[in-house]
């Protein structure tokens, strides 16, 4: 994004972060444990079920409707701004192109290597198959039956073709995730390629809907503790003690896979294509990954980021920042990955069976909207809150993973960090020889 942009996204998070992360921990916890102790002491007692029916289930459906409500608009402005600023100045657009390139193809490594490890460890299976029943028929009263399964109407090459929207507004309004990223995509080549007043005039107004839906979400991330609490409330009554196995699963599942992609994937990157030795790069680099740890942002990073790439990695200036200052919202693996693994996680968890057609429109969603997540304090639950009701999985299994959110941000962090300077550091030696 422009530095405009870039500090509307900065300001959109809400004020008190560090609060508003107790917050969602507080509401975890307390959510967990009234829900296991309804569990151990109250598990067939009627005034639990009325609860769930009454007051926590309906609190957690307008959560997610407000999600629901402000993903698409989000989805939509994030892609076509990301795409059309990759050609943003003229004499980088070579530069520019690559940079596409680069991030699609290694995005797609990222969420295939997330898929393959969540995939054989399978952390979500196993729980009351019931229990996973008699929860995912409530979703699918709820707001699990927002969102028509796109998957499922669409095999074969009907799938394919259906990527192509004959109608964008009916698209929008049947929450065809592929179909509206596909337009985005075309809108914003169509950006790069007509320069005019007009179209730098609808580019700004595209970028408004980008920071309104992105102040719109900063807001609604606000009622996340109360929500976070209904939902552990509901699953822990549910599903008890299996939870805590479960999801201590989940966090080592993530963390192996954001490993394989930090130690194998960028090392075979900077060794094969930029000629470059990648333990002294994670030598040169430590003082940005101490800042993506800490900050959990790579906004807030993206100084650090630009000092190391030009006074330790010795990168071009006019690469680098181009790089840097895109991949800081365009060139999320960490993100990606992250909502790959929740994903599948989730729908292990409640029983849900996906199909390859399924995992490949999760694949697909999750490396699109790494071009653009929003860049607030759970940026990513709309769209993995999104994902969830494209392929059957209950949204409300977003309560699950919140509450260890905020360490595994952190882990994520640090990976689209380094996998930015990875890429500035590609990019260069790869521009250098054309």
């Amino acid at each position: 994004m422009s530095g405009e942009a870039a500090e509307i996204a900065r300001e959109a998070a809400p004020a008190g972060h560090g609060r508003l992360q107790w917050g969602i921990f507080a509401g975890f916890l307390l959510g967990l444990v009234a829900g296991l102790l309804a569990y151990t002491f109250a598990r067939d007692a009627a005034w639990v079920g009325a609860v769930i029916t009454y007051v926590t289930n309906p609190l957690g459906q307008i959560f997610l409707r407000l999600l629901f409500m402000l993903v698409i608009p989000l989805l939509f402005s994030a892609l076509v701004v990301g795409i059309a600023e990759m050609g943003e100045i003229r004499t980088l657009k070579a530069v520019g192109i690559r940079t596409l390139v680069y991030t699609v193809a290694v995005s797609s490594i990222a969420v295939a290597v997330s898929l393959a490890v969540v995939n054989i460890a399978r952390p979500g299976a196993g729980v009351d198959p019931v229990a996973a029943r008699e929860l995912l028929a409530q979703g699918g009263e709820g707001a699990a039956g927002i969102i028509e399964r796109t998957a499922e109407a669409k095999t074969g090459v009907d799938a394919v073709v259906g990527i192509v929207p004959s109608n964008i507004v009916g698209a929008m309004s049947d929450n065809d995730i592929l179909a509206v990223m596909f337009f985005a995509l075309f809108f914003g080549i169509g950006l790069l390629l007509v320069r005019t007043q007009r179209t730098r005039t609808l580019k700004d107004a595209v970028e408004g809907v980008f920071e309104v839906s992105m102040r719109l979400i900063g807001i609604v991330i606000l009622l996340a503790p109360f929500a976070i609490f209904c939902f552990m409330f509901n699953l822990a009554a549910q599903f008890g003690w299996d939870l805590l196995f479960k999801l201590a699963a989940y966090v080592g599942v993530v963390l192996l896979a954001l490993a394989i992609q930090m130690f194998g994937v960028f090392p075979a990157l900077l060794a094969f294509l930029a000629r470059k030795n990648p333990v002294a790069f994670f030598r040169e680099t430590r003082e940005a990954s101490l800042m993506a740890f800490s900050t959990a942002s790579s906004n807030a990073t993206l100084p650090t980021a630009l000092r190391v790439a030009e006074t330790e990695l010795k990168l071009p200036p006019r690469i680098s920042r181009f790089v840097l200052t895109i991949g800081a919202t365009a060139n999320q693996n960490g993100t990606a990955m992250f909502e790959g693994v929740t994903v599948l996680f989730l729908a292990q968890f409640f029983g849900v069976d996906l199909s390859l057609a399924d995992q490949l429109f999760v694949m697909l969603v999750c490396i699109l909207a790494g071009i653009g997540t929003a860049g607030v304090p759970a940026g990513s639950l709309p769209v993995i809150a999104l994902i969830l009701g494209g392929v059957g999985v209950p949204p409300e299994g977003i309560g699950l993973i919140l509450g260890v959110d905020r360490f595994l941000d952190m882990c994520r962090t640090t990976l689209n960090v380094i996998g930015d300077l990875v890429a500035a550091t590609v990019i260069s030696a790869r521009s250098g020889k054309s």
